[in-house]
């Protein structure tokens, strides 16, 4: 049994809502957030935290999250191995950019992804796929 089974931890964090920045204090116990609370320390947002930073974390224990990869077989989603997820999207885009010019991809990433998340997004489009088609909803 684990020692540490039970006892509650609180950790300082940064929001990756938008792309503020605001510090966090995450209380969790048994791997499962019990509160979320603006970090009076932080000089971003000096403990005041928007009402997506406080309440959003609850998607992350939803029994509905996705925790596995799925691919189309067949026309039905099915469960995969990472690798298996990683070679289907990887045959996919070339098989497309074979068809198509590059501007005729998109991206669209996400205001939950941090800010080296996005930036990771925006140089592979640029990069691999060789279009500027790349957009975020990151405005709050």
């Amino acid at each position: 049994m684990d020692a540490d089974a039970g006892v509650l931890e609180t950790v300082s964090t940064t929001c990756s809502f938008c792309g503020t920045g605001c510090g966090l204090e995450v209380t969790h116990q048994d791997n499962a957030i019990v509160t979320v609370r603006g970090d009076k320390s932080s000089p971003v947002n000096h403990g005041e935290t928007c009402v997506k930073g406080l309440q959003a974390w609850k998607y992350a224990q939803s029994p509905n999250r996705l925790r596995y990869p799925l691919v189309r077989k067949e026309g039905v989603l099915t469960r995969a191995t990472w690798s298996e997820a990683i070679s289907t999207i990887a045959a996919s885009i070339k098989r497309n950019l074979s068809r198509h010019t590059a501007d005729a991809f998109g991206c669209l990433s996400s205001s939950r992804a941090t800010n080296e998340m996005n930036y990771v997004a925006q140089k592979f489009m640029r990069q691999v796929i060789g279009t500027n088609n790349i957009d975020s909803c990151n405005r709050t």
